[in-house]
């Protein structure tokens, strides 16, 4: 991966401008100098210069960043300081050493089958750890546990994990593509009723489906906390487990997710390189197959839901904000509203969230209040992070909306298109 010092030109266009203080999420929420890209950007360019070593300070201001990439897709000199922040807390590490949750990251997301003895064993005592929410919004600790506070709302942990639920091989129709679907650890251990969804909506559409059992996670938690050695090797075991079988594409259904394996692994070029140029979110992929019209030939229903959206960065920063919004709008039971500041950040941030929670939660309360004057009855989004920390958001500011991925809002549209779909 590369270094800091591999930098040093995007480091030096960095003209202190000051437009990234418009666009950065936690400068909104802390108004502080260390917090903003350019504040960041002229640490790491001193770092690199000997004027300050690693001291308390920078380590700070290092990890109150996001990696969301607001400020470079608004930088006139496209400084990826959201690059340049995860190389030095790649330096740091390797100085400094990891955090004691960062340890945790690389400890878990490293060891697959020790993740997934995890998430199962959370499963079946989930009753005994989380209490329910009222309106199925959530669950929230019974307990204090360590880096997690007992008033964040949480999904439960799925019983099944999703890969433990459907076979490895979907035949499609004859002279379809073959996909391969990476479902990252959101739909897999907390989500997956977001899989099915996808797998309806790929069988609707007719394609091979590869689900290969030995994926892992994609990596941008260990990128957030620093954990170099963890990227690699969760790098080259998706590699092997994506390529095994040939396919078109690989499908995500997760914004972050799809910058992992899509964005970071190109970085690592070489071998890497096919594999991140066939990585297509799930609604980039469905639009190119014609869903969108095929689903406003359908008549509208008589009671419909308003919905609006959030964009998740991870996607919004690639330009991916057009599809999702056309599946929206053409569903007969949805009345579209577009929400003020779409595309700004709910304030997860992978890691971020568990490091400063405070922050996170002004983040995730002017969200929330976009949400409200919108005045939608659910959410729609593009990724499982941004489900949790939006609903977590929600309920603190004591609002009604759930949240829920696209995917499901389309699966109940789909029984209706299947009966009028003559390819079927």
């Amino acid at each position: 991966m590369k270094q800091l010092e591999d930098f040093r030109e995007e480091i030096e266009q960095c003209v202190k401008c000051g437009a990234c203080r418009a666009h950065c999420p936690v400068f909104g929420a802390e108004k502080h100098e260390g917090r903003v890209a350019r504040g960041k950007v002229a640490l790491a360019g001193a770092v690199l210069d000997g004027e300050i070593d690693l001291e308390e300070k920078v380590l700070e201001d290092m990890s109150q960043c996001l990696l969301c990439g607001s400020c470079g897709a608004q930088c006139p000199n496209k400084v990826p300081t959201d690059e340049i922040v995860a190389a030095a807390r790649r330096r740091i590490a390797e100085q400094k050493g990891l955090s004691s949750f960062g340890k945790g990251v690389a400890a878990v997301l490293g060891r697959p089958k020790l993740m997934d003895l995890l998430a199962k064993t959370g499963g079946k005592f989930s009753s005994l750890l989380f209490k329910k929410l009222p309106e199925d919004s959530g669950l929230r600790l019974r307990f204090p546990a360590p880096f997690l506070e007992s008033d964040r709302t949480l999904p439960p942990i799925a019983g099944k994990p999703f890969r433990d639920r459907v076979p490895e091989v979907i035949e499609g129709r004859e002279g379809e593509p073959t996909v391969a679907f990476f479902t990252g650890c959101g739909i897999n251990y907390m989500y997956p009723a977001i899989g099915e969804a996808l797998l309806a909506a790929l069988k609707f559409v007719g394609v091979t489906v590869i689900i290969p059992k030995d994926q892992g996670c994609c990596g941008l938690p260990a990128v957030s906390a620093g954990a170099q050695e963890t990227v690699e090797k969760l790098a080259e075991l998706n590699r092997i487990a994506l390529t095994r079988r040939p396919v078109d594409y690989v499908v995500t259904a997760c914004a972050s997710c799809n910058a992992g394996i899509g964005k970071i692994y190109a970085d690592f070029g070489g071998e890497y390189l096919p594999l991140s140029e066939r990585i297509a979110d799930i609604f980039v992929f469905l639009a190119r197959h014609g869903l969108p019209e095929k689903l406003a030939a359908l008549p509208r229903a008589a009671k419909r839901k308003k919905v609006t959206y959030h964009d998740p960065c991870h996607l919004r920063t690639q330009g991916i904000t057009r599809e999702p919004r056309e599946i929206l709008k053409a569903l007969p039971q949805v009345d579209f509203v577009e929400m003020e500041e779409a595309g700004t950040c709910c304030g997860l941030g992978g890691t971020y969230s568990v490091y400063h929670y405070d922050t996170s939660k002004k983040i995730g309360a002017r969200k929330a209040g976009y949400i409200g004057a919108s005045g939608a009855e659910l959410v729609a989004t593009d990724c499982p992070g941004c489900i949790m920390q939006l609903q977590d958001s929600i309920n603190h500011a004591g609002g009604k909306a759930r949240v829920v991925h696209v995917l499901e809002l389309l699966m109940e549209a789909l029984p209706d298109l299947s009966k009028g779909d003559k390819s079927e």
